[in-house]
C-alpha cells in the first residue's frame, strides 16, 4: 500500500482497513481529515460540504450528525439511502468516516446535537455503517451529548469483537461532550489512552493543542507518545469552532499538532455552515505538508 499522500480514488477503493491505516502511518503526520455536517444547508448550495472539503485538500472525510437510519447529505444526487455513502465516495474519491455516539441520552428536543437513534453507537448501527460503505467509525461525542470515556471503552470492546477488521475504529473526545468531570486536562488522560488501546482502538482522538483550556502541546505530546507505544495511531482535533478562526491561528495549531507527533490532523465542522472555512483547510494542509502535496491532493482526478 502507498502512503496516503500518493493514493488516488482507485487506491482508496481497493484498500482494506489495515492497508488504509498503513497508508496513514506511512505519510508521517501529513494526513488531513475534515469533518462536515450533511444535514445542514451546504455553504455553496448545490455542492456538498464534503466535496468542498475534498477539493481544498482533505484526505479523509468525516461525517458528523450522520444518522444511519436517515442518512442526509444535502446537495448529494438522488440515490437510495443505503447508497449515499458510496455515492459520496464516488464523487470525492476519498475514504469516509462517520461519528457514532455512545450515550443513553436520546434526543427529545430540536437541538442540532440531540442524538437520534441512528446516531447512537449501537452494534446494529455499526453494522449498518459497514454495510453502507463507511471506512471508519469514530466513537466520540458532540456538545452536551453526555458521552463519557467509559462508555467509549465499552463500545470499543463490542465493536472490535463483533465487527473485526471491517472498519477502522477511532475513539476519543475533542471536548467534554457535556461531561464536566471530563473537561480540560481530563478530556483524555493517559489512563484513557491505555483503556482505548486495550479495548481495540486503531486511532485515538485527542484535542489539538490550544483548542481546549489546559491542553498544551507538551500535554498532547505525552498522550501521543503513549498511544504510539501501544500500537495506535492518533488524530488531533479542532473541535471547538476554531476551524473558523484566522489563518494565522490555524497554522499555529497545525504546527503544534505536528510537533506533538500526531498522525492525522482533524479539522472540525463549525467554521461556517457545517464545515471549516475552506481557506483554513488549505492553510492547514500547506502548513503540515507544503504546497506540492496540498495541490496534488486538490488536483488529483477521482478517475485516477
Amino acid at each position: 500500500m502507498k502512503r496516503i499522500l500518493d493514493c488516488g480514488a482507485s487506491d482508496f477503493a481497493a484498500a482494506s482497513a489495515r492497508e488504509l491505516l498503513y497508508a496513514i502511518a506511512a505519510a508521517e503526520g501529513r494526513t488531513i481529515a475534515c469533518e462536515t455536517i450533511g444535514p445542514m444547508m451546504p455553504v455553496f448550495g448545490d455542492v456538498t460540504n464534503a466535496e468542498v472539503a475534498a477539493a481544498m485538500g482533505a484526505d479523509i472525510l468525516l461525517l458528523n450528525v450522520f444518522d444511519v437510519n436517515d442518512p442526509v447529505i444535502n446537495a448529494l444526487p438522488q440515490v437510495p439511502a443505503g447508497e449515499r455513502v458510496r455515492e459520496l465516495k464516488r464523487l470525492t474519491g476519498r475514504p469516509i468516516g462517520i461519528n457514532l455516539e455512545p450515550t443513553t441520552l436520546n434526543g427529545e428536543d430540536d437541538s442540532l446535537w440531540a442524538v437520534t437513534a441512528g446516531r447512537l453507537a449501537t452494534l446494529e448501527n455499526g453494522r449498518k455503517a459497514a454495510e453502507m460503505g463507511v471506512d471508519m467509525v469514530l466513537l466520540t461525542g458532540n456538545p452536551t451529548t453526555g458521552v463519557s470515556n467509559a462508555a467509549i471503552v465499552e463500545t470499543l470492546r463490542l465493536y472490535r469483537k463483533e465487527l473485526g477488521d471491517k472498519l477502522i475504529l477511532a475513539a476519543g473526545k475533542m471536548h467534554a461532550s457535556g461531561v464536566l468531570g471530563e473537561a480540560g486536562e481530563n478530556i483524555v488522560t493517559k489512563a484513557d489512552v491505555e483503556a482505548f488501546a486495550q479495548a481495540g482502538a486503531d486511532i485515538i482522538l485527542l484535542p489539538a493543542p490550544g483548542t481546549v483550556p489546559g491542553i498544551t502541546m507538551e500535554y498532547v505530546r505525552g498522550l501521543i507518545a503513549q498511544a504510539h507505544s501501544l500500537g495506535c495511531l492518533t488524530m488531533t482535533a479542532i473541535g471547538t469552532s476554531q476551524e473558523g478562526a484566522d489563518v494565522a491561528t490555524i497554522r499555529q495549531i497545525a504546527l503544534m499538532c505536528k510537533m506533538a507527533g500526531t498522525d492525522i490532523h482533524h479539522i472540525g465542522d463549525s467554521g461556517v455552515n457545517g464545515m471549516a472555512l475552506p481557506e483554513n483547510i488549505q492553510a492547514y494542509s500547506i502548513a503540515v505538508r507544503g504546497v506540492r502535496h496540498t495541490i496534488r491532493r486538490m488536483a488529483r482526478s477521482v478517475n485516477r
